[in-house]
């Protein structure tokens, strides 16, 4: 983006089911400034341009991921994406693929909540009769940390080639919060685990393609996650084991 520009294009997508019979492509100018984010421009055209714009946001600090859109041909989060460093005249935004659209770039997230419902997301560990707690070690604790970050933006989601040929396929995100689970020592389920993240819509459908990983935003790696539990998968049914 030249640096002597002082305004930049948005091409947005727009579909209201209620009035319009197809979607269409609307481009509004928005005013350049400092630090100008994808969604301070989208706010600024829902208050000064177009108030009919549908789209989400909270907490513009990119650790509620609700403002997930298709930016520029990458699933981002809109908060989090600088207008500058995208270095485009013009910045095309769409709805994340692969989910219903209910309204411009607003997704029905049901289907995405659904396959997370589907592994459990909850601890199935018995309780402990004359327990109050559950103690782990920093190692035990570290050992989960990193997927206890997701926070569900669907981004790996929509990036994912498997989940938007194959609508049953669970998914980075669910697959990933089946592991955060597994990797707790708190819970010791695996197997059990293990039996809702295998068949024909789970494990096995993960292609390594690595899109998930490139465009989390909080640095969670799906992929490792989804390998790693191949590898306990293959262990308990080759050698009885639950390591190597």
């Amino acid at each position: 983006m030249p640096i002597d520009m002082n305004e930049v294009t948005f091409k947005v997508f727009r579909f209201d089911p209620e009035k319009d019979k197809k979607p269409h492509w609307q481009r509004y100018r928005v005013a350049l400034r400092p630090g100008l984010s994808v969604l301070e421009g989208l706010l600024d055209i829902l208050d000064h341009q177009d108030g009919s714009l549908a789209f989400r946001f909270s907490c513009r600090g990119a650790v509620c991921g609700i403002c997930a859109m298709y930016i520029a041909g990458t699933p981002r989060l809109a908060c989090r994406t600088q207008v500058a460093e995208l270095k485009r005249e013009e910045i095309t935004i769409a709805p994340l693929p692969g989910l219903p659209i209910i309204k411009d770039l607003v997704v029905d997230m049901k289907p995405f909540f659904a396959k997370y419902e589907q592994i459990r997301p909850y601890f199935l560990a018995d309780a402990v009769p004359g327990e109050k707690e559950s103690l782990q070690t920093p190692q035990q604790r570290r050992a989960l940390a990193e997927y206890i970050d997701c926070f569900l933006c669907g981004l790996c989601h929509a990036a994912c080639p498997v989940a938007a040929t194959d609508r049953r396929y669970l998914g980075p995100a669910a697959l990933v919060k089946a592991y955060r689970f597994i990797a707790d020592s708190r819970d010791g389920h695996t197997d059990a685990r293990l039996a809702l993240a295998l068949g024909e819509d789970g494990l096995w459908r993960c292609h390594t393609i690595f899109n998930c990983v490139e465009v989390c935003p909080r640095g969670v790696d799906p992929t490792h996650a989804i390998q790693e539990m191949k590898r306990l998968a293959v262990w308990r049914r080759l050698a009885g084991k639950t390591r190597p």
